[in-house]
């Protein structure tokens, strides 16, 4: 198949980005759409030319550094997974692929389509570690978990960090990230006591990042490859109110 792709080149966060125009044929459809970037830049080098700088690592949907803008949705076309699962064959033969890296204030560009997510790091360590000592494997099975729980818990911890909530909405906001993050623990005995902080700390420096705030549009949910569920944000509400309630941290 032939396809014409619009890839935003942009050297560093300084300098103005733009879309160029590459031509690619005979591309196999069973390829995956970073495999088909691998040929681009293939044929980029031996030209010569600068290869196209985007974001892979375990290329199965795990890691979540992959993203990046394709016609316009996070991931591209298809709904619960990220770029490197997307195939050539969600293309007609043709067809113009416009791609872009993230969008947003608290991602800025390092080049082309390479974008700086440390702020999730950093919100993640906001939350600081948990301070209940479980022991070893054996001892932490043996706090008993009802199930219900256990699958809440693990539903947030699959969030694979990749941004496409943030990407997903009209004001850039993290608030379905922030909230995988603290519902993972404040569902579990183990989280319980640093919870109040935990969701004080994390909102504080999302906020410091100068994500937006939540749209209340559910984009985020929808284009989330991890499938996390808005219950989370509504958790994470619940739990910074009532930490501002009672708590005397500042």
């Amino acid at each position: 198949m032939d396809v014409k792709l619009k890839v935003w080149r942009q050297k560093n966060s300084q300098t103005p980005g733009k879309l160029v125009d590459y031509q690619l044929k005979d591309i196999s459809p069973d390829m995956s759409f970073l495999e088909m970037f691998d040929v681009l830049n293939q044929d980029l080098m031996l030209r010569g030319d600068d290869p196209v700088v985007f974001d892979h690592d375990c290329r199965e949907g795990i890691c979540g550094s992959c993203a990046m803008y394709i016609n316009g949705r996070p991931h591209g076309p298809q709904t619960g997974g990220a770029t490197c699962l997307l195939h050539m064959r969600s293309f007609a033969d043709g067809s113009t692929i416009v791609v872009e890296p993230w969008r947003a204030k608290a991602f800025p560009i390092i080049k082309d389509l390479a974008v700086d997510r440390s702020a999730f790091d950093r919100i993640v360590q906001a939350g600081g570690y948990i301070s209940v000592n479980t022991g070893a494997a054996p001892d932490a099975n043996e706090i008993l978990i009802p199930r219900e729980t256990q699958e809440t818990a693990m539903d947030a911890a699959a969030c694979i960090a990749c941004g496409a909530c943030v990407a997903a909405c009209k004001n850039a906001s993290a608030m379905l990230f922030t909230a995988a993050q603290v519902s993972r623990y404040a569902v579990l005995p183990q989280g319980q006591p640093e919870r109040q902080l935990r969701a004080e700390r994390m909102v504080a420096q999302m906020d410091a990042e100068g994500f937006g705030a939540c749209s209340f549009t559910g984009a985020c949910a929808v284009e989330c490859p991890a499938s996390i569920s808005l219950d989370h944000i509504t958790r994470l509400n619940r739990e910074y109110l009532s930490a501002k309630l009672t708590s005397n941290h500042d």
